[in-house]
Order: C-alpha cells, then structure tokens, then sequence
C-alpha cells in the first residue's frame, strides 16, 4: 500500500520533508504558568517508544519511527538533548508557548506527561503559529529515566526500543500484500532495508544515491523510503539516459514500474525501450538483494537512472 511519508523526528535537528498538505487547527495563544520542572530537574531520560496514535511505529509506506531522544531538564528554561554527531549532551532553550505546548531543539510538543520515571510528548507540526491537525502532529515520544530501566524494569533502553508484536503483525501483514502483488505499485511499500543492487562485473556500475539534505530538512529516512540508483552500461548497444521506476519482488526480479513521458503518443515505445532495459540488462548485469522490513523480503520500488554508452570498435 502506497501513502503519504509520515514524518521522521531524527535528533539530527530537522525533519522529514512531507508532500502532507491537510487542514490545520488553529489554537489560541493563551499564556499560562511556565513549566514546573522542579521535580524531574537533573534525570536522563531515552526516549523508548516513539509511535502513531493507533500504537503503531510503522506506517503504510514503510516509513518507521524509530526512538532516538536522549534529554535532560537542565532548569525551568533549558533542556539538555543527546548530539549524536558531537558526542555530547547539548542545551537548548524551552519556550514555553501557551497551555501545554512547548518548543526546544527546533521542534514543537505538546507535554502530555512528566514525572520521575517517565515523559510523554506529542510531536507537534507547527506552521504559521497554527498546529497541524494530520498526521504530521500524529506522533507521540515515550521517554524513561534511566534509574527506571535499570533498576526497576531491570532492562536496556535497547531492547524497549525494539519493534513491538504489533509491529510485528502489521508488517506481516503488508508483505503479504505486497509479495501477493509485486507487480502493483500500490501494493508494495518501502523496505526499511532497501534493494541492493551490485554489479555482476564490469558491464555496468553501480552507485548508490543520496538525498539526504539536513539544510532542507530531508533527513535519512528519505534514502530508504525512496531509494535511488545510478547505473552506467559502458558496452550498450546505443547511447542513452532515462530515469525510471522498477519494482523488485521478494526473489529480486525486476518489473518496470513507473516513468514520466512528456509526449504521450510516444509512451508505447518508451515503455517497450524501458521494459527491455529492465529485463535484459538490469536483471542479468545485477545481483540483487531484494527489500526487507523486520528481516522480511517483500516486494518494493526503487528509482533507477540508467545510462547507456555505445560500445566501440
């Protein structure tokens, strides 16, 4: 089942661009009491479940949110969260916007509870003063002490942040789907392992594309929910350029899926052109691990840009 990305909250300061464009719900601008954090002040908390409001942390696309969090009340107006990249527990200020909404580290929550053992949030999308009223403010961060894993539940942050059964069951459910119908684009999702594809030997090359970009808020999630490659054929039997979408079964076979023509008399041609590419060049020059969520191969789409370059005498 294909469905609009849900957004990714990774500690990298940014968030996952979202083609989401669903009304909004404008709330007042009341201000109340600042935040006591009088009682929390100075407790590591990890974030252990991050999940949709229906328990879930997987959604139709495949996208999955993943617990990352590591934050600290440091004093009524500051909080201390985990910088991955630097290595170190860093500040930021908490400003408090009105009722129980709040915004620190670049993004917007609504505190829904705090106390010694445990922190809920609700990530909220705000644009324009206004709260999205979708699934982009449908996301809700469950933190734990520290002191309350290890001695209380006597587990790791680790294994709390694990998939549940749930989870589990919804998946097996969508690859049931998806390898019932590898060959409809509506039937498959994105594999939280992507394709991989190599190269057989050196009639073709292969390389992997990323379009990560933290400045513009698409962050690592986009690499596996979109997966792109860029294949070179340097002996084809003509010069050529196209970009095309091909779908990949659960055994790694290759179907053309989806392209963009400009000129739709010629769209016949084109798909046959593509169609060829496919199934004799990029099958047979490719090894390939087709996509897989929770350890299981499903059927998913991967965007390739294929270049042929004619062979010479």
């Amino acid at each position: 089942m294909r469905a609009i990305s849900s957004l990714s909250i990774a500690f990298g300061f940014s968030i996952l661009l979202t083609a989401c464009s669903s009304g909004s719900k404008k709330e007042k601008h009341t201000p109340e009491n600042k935040l006591d954090v009088t009682k929390v002040k100075g407790i590591r908390y990890t974030e252990v479940k991050r999940r949709f409001s229906n328990g879930l942390s997987f959604d139709t696309a495949g996208f999955q949110q993943q617990p990352s969090w590591i934050i600290q009340f440091k004093s009524a107006d500051t909080v201390l969260a985990y910088d991955p990249g630097q290595k170190i527990m860093q500040g930021f200020h908490l400003h408090h916007d009105h009722s129980n909404v709040f915004n620190f580290a670049k993004e917007w929550f609504r505190f829904k509870l705090i106390s010694k053992d445990s922190l809920v949030f609700q990530r909220l999308q705000v644009t324009n003063k206004e709260i999205a009223d979708d699934i982009r403010s449908d996301v809700n961060m469950t933190f734990y002490a520290d002191d309350y894993i290890k001695n209380k539940l006597k587990t790791t942050a680790e294994k709390l942040q694990r998939p549940s059964r749930a989870d589990t069951l919804f998946i097996q459910q969508m690859v049931a789907r998806a390898n019932k119908y590898p060959d409809n684009r509506d039937s498959v999702f994105a594999g939280r392992q992507p394709a991989l594809l190599r190269p057989r030997d050196n009639r073709i090359t292969v390389e992997r594309l990323s379009g990560v970009d933290k400045l513009n808020g698409i962050t690592e999630s986009y690499d596996y929910l979109y997966p792109r490659y860029k294949l070179v054929i340097p002996d084809a039997y003509k010069d050529f350029a196209y970009e095309f979408n091909v779908l990949v079964d659960e055994k790694g076979k290759l179907t053309l899926s989806y392209f963009f023509t400009n000129l739709p008399e010629f769209r016949e041609t084109r798909k046959k052109v593509l169609a060829g590419i496919t199934s004799v060049y990029l099958q047979n020059l490719l090894l390939i691990k087709p996509g897989s969520t929770l350890g299981i191969p499903h059927a998913s789409e991967i965007t390739v840009t294929v270049t042929g370059r004619k062979r010479t005498k």
